[in-house]
């Protein structure tokens, strides 16, 4: 990786690219310091640190935007309005078939759903920017000058020209920088903070504590790390090729096809979406019942302690690790779920029939779709376990001994997901440079 990246720092062009996205991120950062106006900040983060310290509702809310919901910047909303609208039109593409033929357009078709993409980010940081100026609005101690129309007006215009510039620099380290740039955008809020999670673990079992505690406490620490960063990346890159072989054609003299080819099935096909589902299923009642101002008594009290994460895997309260139960068969469901909007075994197998492709010992047609599917679901079954200890790993930890991190399975996946795609992206600009190059000679 290393090498890789000093003999991209030696070519001009890649140089400037790198040097642009390292600018965009420094902008983001800078960004995420500046108050949303008329906030009385200290007083938000009073409320903020009492609201998560029982629930991470916001506290997961607050990993994606890298501190910037907590510090009320103008960036509070980050990109988060624009992974849900990607994932609404990704979604959509199954249900309106205009939208799947776009899809399968080429450029043209992307365009337009990218397009819709920018429209739906807009119109959701628009409404949940109007929800938070009204709910500031509400309460008192939350804003420093006298509460006004135009006072929300400027909140909600603040926070959804932050959304919105956020994508635009997403779209310029795609287009200028090193590419994937919503990925990379992402990836900075969440590794700004890794150090002080990390910082905290060490000041919480290591610093203070008796010299042979302490030194176990750092090897246990740094073994869990390291483990969850390779797990993560052998699920990233694991995948089962299947063998793909091409009928000869005789065309006058010449022949043509007889080649053979691979189909790469990824064990993580779904990548990080189960789990962002399934937070996102969990969190949302709680959510509603924080915005309403419902105290959580009574019946509803306690589906709120079940569905918390804060109160799994604690020793002292094993029946609320019912919910984690729940947790992982969800993480299970979506993994199916995702992989079968994504992926759709009778579209390959009809396009290698229409190609004159087939895999040996398999007949073309529907018993290729039924070979591929039965494929599929045993490898969906295999990733599916690794993103359940990923996921419940730092949650199993935090219930039992108060390790509390914002680096939870989710947030290790995008990191090191992009980070490697990154570098491949990087990789493949050289090359391409070299062909160029040795074209021209």
């Amino acid at each position: 990786m290393f090498k890789s990246l000093m003999n991209a720092l030696k070519v001009k062009e890649i140089r400037v690219k790198i040097l642009f996205t390292l600018l965009m991120l420094a902008v983001i950062r800078f960004g995420s310091a500046i108050p949303v106006p008329g906030m009385n900040i200290a007083e938000f983060q009073r409320w903020f640190s009492d609201l998560t310290s029982g629930n991470d509702t916001f506290g997961f809310l607050d990993r994606f935007t890298g501190g910037s919901f907590e510090k009320m910047s103008i960036l509070a909303l980050n990109i988060t309005p624009y992974i849900t609208s990607s994932i609404i039109v990704q979604l959509l593409t199954i249900a309106i078939p205009k939208f799947e033929e776009w899809q399968r357009d080429g450029e043209d078709g992307r365009k337009k759903l990218t397009a819709l993409t920018r429209y739906f980010t807009i119109a959701l940081a628009l409404i949940q920017s109007i929800a938070m100026a009204i709910g500031f609005y509400r309460t008192r101690n939350f804003l420093t000058v006298d509460k006004s129309i135009f006072l929300v007006v400027q909140i909600v215009a603040a926070l959804t020209a932050g959304s919105a510039f956020l994508m635009w620099i997403g779209e310029r380290i795609t287009d200028r920088g090193v590419g994937n740039g919503i990925s990379i955008v992402l990836t900075i809020n969440i590794l700004s903070r890794m150090p002080n999670d990390i910082s905290g673990l060490f000041k919480q079992f290591v610093f203070g504590k008796p010299i042979a505690r302490g030194v176990v406490s750092a090897i246990i620490i740094l073994a869990v790390i390291v483990a969850m960063v390779v797990l993560v990346v052998v699920l990233n890159g694991a995948e089962r090729k299947i063998p793909v072989q091409y009928a000869k054609k005789i065309q006058g003299r010449k022949t043509y096809g007889g080649n053979r080819s691979e189909i790469p099935l990824k064990v993580n096909t779904a990548g990080v979406m189960p789990i962002i589902f399934a937070m996102s299923l969990f969190q949302f009642p709680a959510l509603i019942t924080q915005l309403t101002g419902y105290k959580g008594d009574g019946i509803w009290g306690k589906i709120m302690a079940y569905l918390n994460q804060g109160n799994w895997c604690d020793p002292n309260h094993w029946n609320y690790s019912i919910g984690l139960v729940v947790y992982v068969l969800l993480l299970i469901f979506f993994a199916y779920f995702y992989t079968s909007i994504s992926f759709n075994p009778i579209e390959i197998a009809e396009n290698m029939k229409k190609q004159g492709g087939f895999i040996p010992g398999i007949r073309p047609g529907k018993p290729t779709s039924e070979y591929l599917t039965s494929i599929l679901n045993y490898i969906i079954f295999i990733g599916a376990c690794g993103l359940i200890i990923i996921g419940v790993l730092p949650i199993f930890f935090n219930g039992m001994f108060g390790a509390k991190v914002s680096f939870g399975g989710t947030s290790l996946i995008i990191v090191v997901s992009v980070i490697l795609e990154t570098i491949k992206q990087v990789e493949s600009q050289m090359l391409v440079r070299n062909y160029k190059g040795f074209l021209e000679d």
